[in-house]
């Protein structure tokens, strides 16, 4: 055993390898030996106000850098945070959980010890159904290889992963890491890789007319710039969805729209579905991001290629990673312009918004307003709601300045995980556009954004309610809400009042006024109520009420 190294300090040292230098956490018992040493290494603890909240700190936190970390006790802890992980697990984000746990001496004796449930296997075996490996740390001799098992598990396969530590096991002597350590990244087949290269190659050079769809598994494999570069060198159309949103840029001259199905522009929508051959990398087709299955592609022309494998009409080709495909196209295609006889129809930017005098605020034009005050330095996080239905007419210029939950769609993700956005890039600004139920959900992480000084946007929609239950069902009383004054939060959580500021806006004017002020102070918190009595919403909100609603029937 080294000398100088516990299994603590393994776990700290290969989390940091490995690009996490932030873990999002609270104390406990079990995890306090654990947390000591946390303080006296180079990652930086963030306290968080429960344990759900950091998992979602964690998420977006992950989302920007690669890697996120969490840690809690056992039991509460453990099962507190477990939504956050399985959203983590549902949209592809590698997420650490560091769990304490009672000492190996009170397992062994079977002792009926505080936050045990059932047996003191339950919780990791619920942690093996929603991550890519978990583990329950038993031996100092083994632990370092474990350690790396779980994280080279989590990273290639861009899935959380679960470390159980015991209260005794934390500070054991184990040997030391080896400082040249990297995860083994999925390789290709060579064979699969050539033939469903080839066969996309063959499908291009017979196409007049073809377009690429690039999804959420390129974002989270952080393939962007590789997609990128194969769009430009063979100079073909591309169209994005809801949940890649910004992965590529959105003023390009080669960018037709987002593609939600039937819910798309119209110009959108025909330039996908009637593309001679469709090339859709990482696409998901789930229910929001295809318009509630409203799409109209012919799988004979289309080219699916995501986890680990590629699909040309009925060829599947195994073991073929989407990096390795995106960037064996760039070598292997023809380089010829499609733009000319399918040529892209790019957004144009909007006017300046001019507020009406004295005029009552309504949905759209909160949205439009938002739209023209975002810049390249803001990542805009659009909670499930109203938010993210009025998302897809954002324009977001820069990669990874945009972030929704798309999939999972777990309401109060996005003020907590703008904290893990905050402290992963302080270099960029946090803009959280939020719901008043999503807000009353995690309201309580303003205070720990507050606390590290981070300068986020926050803009509460507040239409009095679940507004979109409202609109997928019959209304009823089980969608009402206490009603909270939004804008005295920051009082409530600065004791100090010297960083954190709050505005209810209920007209056009007034809603200027404090994203102006929200501006030129730049390096303090805003939180920002709109104010929408009359229950109003997007066209997108109503537009999913009346496709959900027609499906019922």
């Amino acid at each position: 055993m080294a000398k100088d190294w516990t299994v603590s300090r393994y776990i700290l040292q290969r989390l940091k390898q490995a690009g996490a230098d932030h873990l999002f956490g609270v104390p406990g018992d079990y995890v306090l030996d654990f947390l000591d040493e946390v303080l006296a290494s180079p990652v930086r603890w963030v306290g968080t106000c429960n344990e759900l909240n950091a998992g979602y700190a964690a998420d977006g936190y992950a989302r920007m850098n690669g890697i996120g970390g969490a840690v809690v006790t056992y039991g509460v802890g453990g099962l507190s945070i477990l939504n956050a992980v399985a959203g983590a697990f549902a949209e592809q984000v590698p997420l650490i959980v560091v769990s304490g746990a009672p000492p190996a001496r009170r397992r062994e004796a079977g002792a009926r010890v505080h936050h045990l449930v059932d047996t003191y296997q339950l919780q990791l075996d619920v942690y093996r159904k929603i991550t890519a490996a978990a583990v329950q740390l038993t031996d100092p001799e083994t632990a370092p290889a474990e350690i790396d098992r779980v994280l080279a598990a989590s990273l290639a396969r861009k899935l959380p992963g679960y470390i159980e530590l015991p209260a005794d096991m934390a500070g054991k002597p184990c040997r030391a890491p080896d400082p040249n350590w990297r995860p083994v990244a999925p390789v290709s087949d060579p064979a699969q890789l050539a033939a469903a290269v080839a066969e996309t190659a063959a499908r291009f050079d017979r196409a007049e007319h073809p377009l690429a769809l690039v999804g959420m598994e390129l974002a989270r494999q952080r393939l962007g710039s590789d997609a990128l570069r194969l769009v430009e060198t063979i100079e073909i159309p591309f169209a994005s969805m809801l949940s890649s949103k910004s992965l590529l840029p959105e003023f390009h001259p080669q960018f037709v729209g987002i593609y939600q199905g039937g819910w798309s522009r119209e110009s959108v929508r025909r330039q996908v579905e009637e593309a001679d051959c469709l090339l859709a990398l990482g696409a998901w087709m789930t229910d929001l991001d295809t318009g509630l299955f409203s799409t109209h592609l012919d799988p004979a022309r289309t080219i699916f290629a995501d986890s680990g494998r590629v699909r040309i009409g009925e060829t599947v080709f195994e073991n073929v990673q989407l990096g390795d495909f995106v960037r064996a196209l760039v070598a292997a295609l023809r380089p010829r312009s499609y733009l000319e006889s399918h040529p892209a129809q790019p957004r144009q930017p909007r006017a300046p918004f001019v507020a009406q005098p004295a005029c009552g605020l309504t949905a759209p034009r909160l949205y439009e307003c938002l739209g023209g005050f975002l810049d390249d330095q803001m990542v805009l996080l659009a909670e499930p709601g109203d938010a993210f239905c009025a998302a897809p007419d954002f324009l977001i210029e820069e990669a990874e300045n945009f972030i929704v939950q798309t999939y999972y769609a777990s309401i109060g993700y996005c003020t907590p995980a703008a904290l893990g956005v905050a402290v992963a890039r302080p270099d960029k600004r946090p803009v959280v556009l939020t719901g008043d139920g999503a807000l009353q959900m995690t309201a309580q992480e303003l205070s720990t954004l507050i606390r590290q000084r981070c300068p986020a946007i926050v803009v509460v929609v507040n239409n009095d309610g679940y507004l979109v239950e409202r609109e997928l069902h019959v209304d009823g009383a089980y969608n009402d809400l206490q009603m909270w004054h939004y804008a005295k939060l920051p009082g409530v959580f600065d004791h100090a009042g010297d960083f954190a500021f709050g505005s209810r806006a209920a007209t056009e004017e007034e809603l200027v006024a404090a994203l102006d002020r929200a501006r030129r102070e730049p390096d303090k918190l805003h939180l920002i109520e709109a104010w929408l009595p009359n229950r109003d919403c997007s066209e997108g909100l109503r537009r999913l009420g009346e496709s959900f609603r027609r499906q019922k029937l």
